[in-house]
Order: C-alpha cells, then structure tokens, then sequence
C-alpha cells in the first residue's frame, strides 16, 4: 500500500469512527440529560408510576376503566416480617450489593441458557424499583442501559432503607394493587404494619408474578414458596430447613377488600 493511499484509508476510518461515535456519543448525552432526578425521592414519594400508568393504559385498551389501590406509608409502618420476607425472596443480597447481584445475574444466565428462553432475570430489588418507577416494560438492550444507570443512581442518593420503602411502596401486589398498605388491606384485611409472619411471607411469595398468583387460589406453587420463605425468618435469613408452625396443608384466611 503505497504512503498516499494509507493516508487516505486512515481519513476514510476516521470519518466512519465520527460518523458512528457522533451519534452514539449524542444519545449517551441525551440519556444524561433526560434521566430522572432520583435524588427527590429521599423526600418526596411518587404519586404515580410508570408501571402504574402502563396497567391503566392496557385497561383501556382492553375496554375497562382500572382503579388503582395505593397509599404511601413509611417504613416504620410495615411490618418487619414483610421488609425480610421481600428481601430474602427477591434480594437476599440487597444490602450487600450496590445495584446489581452478578453472581444472581450468571445464574440466571445459566439457567436461561438450560431451559432454551427467558425464564428468570436475576434483578436486584432496586433494578426492579428503577424500572417500576420509569421505565416500560419493553424488553431491549436499549432499555437494560438505562435500567442499569437509574439503577446506580438511585443506589448512589439514597440509602438501603429509602430503597426499600420505595420498593415495599410501588411493588405490583395484583389487578390494580400497588404498595404493601394496599396489598395487606386488600388481601388481608389489615394495616401492613400488623402483618404476621405467615401472610408477609405468602405476599412476598406472589411478588415474582402478582396478577397471575392470587392468595385466594391457594396454590401448590404458592404453599411452597411461602413455606421455604417461612423457613428463611425462621433461620435469620438463611435457607436452612426449619419447622413451621402451622399444616403446610393450611391456607392462610386471605379476606378481600369489598370495592
């Protein structure tokens, strides 16, 4: 290759490097620009979600109004059982990790990779807030990116603790419940800071699939994972096998709220 033709091959490449980089360099600096500002919520919770307006927007499509059920409460307002049972359930690393579980994340990977499709997606609790509180449910590359800096930014201006209030406050609890307070008056009964043992786990056990587990159809499936879940409080946290207190045949008295 003669001097004058590498000199033009080198500018030719520098021209498709600015070509490609310019606009992915423009959209990183939109995404910067229209991130939202989490650091509000340390003093002010969300009136409404993006999950929240997603569930009234289908609603609509399919030709019935939805009425959200959601009432903000603090943390000191939810019963410890609920907080440990959720943690142990979908973050037993919550406190350790700073967003994101990868050793979570690889098995989950392994298991898809097993299984031939997407079955689990190894999300922290606060991924799993990050996208509850802005995000769509679309799942592509370019949303997993943005998933993941809300998701160091909220870890980064707010404590464990704020998260998790947020989280226990927005979760999906079924059809138009939204919150722990509206998930225990609704299935329970009850405030969510009077919750036992047994209920706070049975609600963390329908977390990975709200609306389609329902504590009134107690199921196989659900019976299990609120035994294992039991177990877990029983032992600190740890999954070691532990007696329970009540048949495994049992039902708990779920009471729905009258509308």
């Amino acid at each position: 290759m003669s001097k004058s033709t590498g000199s033009r091959f080198g500018r030719m490449l520098l021209w498709v490097t600015a070509l490609i980089g310019l606009p992915a360099a423009a959209l990183a600096l939109y995404w910067l620009v229209t991130l939202p500002d989490v650091s509000r919520l340390a003093k002010h919770h969300p009136a409404e979600t993006a999950l929240m307006e997603a569930r009234r927007a289908q609603a609509k499509e399919q030709g019935h109004p939805l009425h959200i059920k959601y009432a903000w409460v603090p943390l000191s307002r939810i019963a410890p059982a609920l907080q440990r049972a959720v943690v142990a359930a979908e973050d037993a690393s919550f406190f350790a990790h700073e967003g994101f579980d990868w050793e979570g994340i690889k098995d989950a990977a392994l298991y898809n990779l097993e299984v031939g499709e997407f079955k689990r997606g190894g999300s922290t609790i606060t991924q799993q807030l990050a996208k509850n509180l802005y995000l769509s449910s679309e799942r592509s590359l370019l949303r997993k990116a943005r998933e993941a800096l809300i998701t160091r930014s909220l870890e980064h201006h707010l404590t464990k603790a704020q998260i998790l209030e947020l989280y226990l406050n927005v979760a999906e609890w079924g059809q138009g419940v939204f919150g722990a307070e509206a998930a225990a008056r609704h299935h329970f009964g009850k405030p969510a800071k009077e919750l036992s043992v047994e209920e706070a786990a049975l609600l963390a056990a329908i977390l990975p699939s709200p609306r389609r587990y329902d504590p009134i159809r107690y199921t196989a499936y659900l019976n299990r994972r609120q035994r294992h879940i039991v177990r877990w409080l029983e032992h600190g946290g740890s999954r070691k096998a532990g007696s329970i207190n009540r048949s495994p045949s049992e039902p708990l008295e779920v009471v729905p709220v009258e509308e």
